[in-house]
Formats: C-alpha cells, structure tokens, sequence
C-alpha cells in the first residue's frame, strides 16, 4: 500500500516505527532510558493540539525500584511482572486544575472563566485532553524510538492516593517504557475494516 492519498507522508519506515510495525510490549530488554529521554518524550507530546491549549496531562516518571515498590500493591496480578521489569513506568494523569494556568497557556481571552464554579466541564475537559495528551505521549515515546506497553489494569483510587493525595491530579493509565523484548509478544490481533468503524456521510 502507498500512503500518499493525503499530500506528502513522512516516510514509511517512520510510520511503521509509529504505527503499523510497533506493538504493546510485555517484556523488557535490559537497557536504560536517559532522563533526557523522558524530557524530550514530553517536549514533543506538548506540541500536539488540546482545546484552548489547555494542557492537562501531568505525568510522573517511576525509573527507581523505590518508586515502583510504591506502584506495585495496586497493580492487577496480570500486569505485576512487566511493570516491575520495565526500566520507566509513566503514570499518565490530569490536573482538575488545569485552567488556573489557561491565562499563560491561552492569553488571548479569559479563558479561566469558562471553568471556575463549573466542576463537569472541568472534569470532561481535563478526561477529554488529558487522555488525547497521553495518547499523544505513546506515539511521541514511539517516533523518538522506544517501545511502550500502555495498561489500564490497575486500583486508580491506590494510585491516587500513593502519588496524588491532597493534589488536584487524577490517574488516567499507565505506561511502561523501553525497548521492547520481542520474545514477549503475542501474535497481533485484528484490526477492523473501515466500513466496519467509518462512514463518510
């Protein structure tokens, strides 16, 4: 297939390394990732658009055994293992608070205003972008080239209050990261057709 019926693509080894060659990794080759990794992992995610760039997404970078010791009790069984061997596990989150900074991040009107005293549009707001941020974070983690295995599979109220108590941030997912052991995968499974998940109306 060519990928060209859009305009000018990014070469196709950058969208197999993306997208149609990557995978969620269960295992962990025993290499490091650099801070300066993570940093530039969440540089490039930043850019990416939210409404009213709002910039929700606050993540906290578990790289010492320390740390994952604390992540480790509200894991579900199945995810245990790969967490704790991963060399980063990213916890992906959302500030309630983000429109405090909206006057900085988004100057050109009062944009504070449209959330403060209004607690679900906060709330959907924050989900909503944060969640589109957090995606935004595996692909930008995938283009610089490592490997993610993003879970659900965890107590968030046990994560909330092992990272977040007394804060206005609330856990979305979690994310391991590193280069992926390819010995850990499973066969892929299935997409969907189009015509199965699209209309064009």
């Amino acid at each position: 297939m060519t990928w060209d019926a859009c305009g000018k693509p990014v070469p196709e080894e950058a969208l197999r390394q993306i997208f149609l060659d990557a995978r969620t990794f269960n295992g962990w080759l025993d290499e490091p990732v650099s801070q300066e990794c993570l940093r530039q992992i969440v540089d490039l995610m930043k850019m990416a658009p939210t409404s009213a760039n709002c910039q929700p997404i606050r993540i906290r970078f578990l790289v010492s055994q320390e740390a994952k010791m604390r992540l480790k009790p509200y894991l579900m069984e199945g995810n245990v293992d790969k967490t704790m061997a991963a060399p980063v596990v990213a916890i992906l989150a959302h500030d309630l608070e983000f429109y405090q900074r909206l006057p900085r991040y988004f100057p050109h009107t009062d944009a504070r205003s449209w959330f403060e005293g209004n607690p679900a549009l906060i709330e959907e707001t924050a989900f909503r972008n944060g969640t589109l941020q957090a995606a935004y974070f595996l692909l930008a983690a995938r283009a610089l080239g490592l490997d993610c295995g993003p879970m659900s599979g965890f107590d968030a109220d046990g994560v909330n209050e092992a990272f977040f108590s007394g804060t206005p941030l609330r856990v979305n997912f979690l994310c391991a990261l590193g280069h992926g052991d390819p010995e850990s995968l499973f066969p892929r499974s299935p997409r969907p057709a189009f015509d199965e998940i699209a209309e064009i109306l």
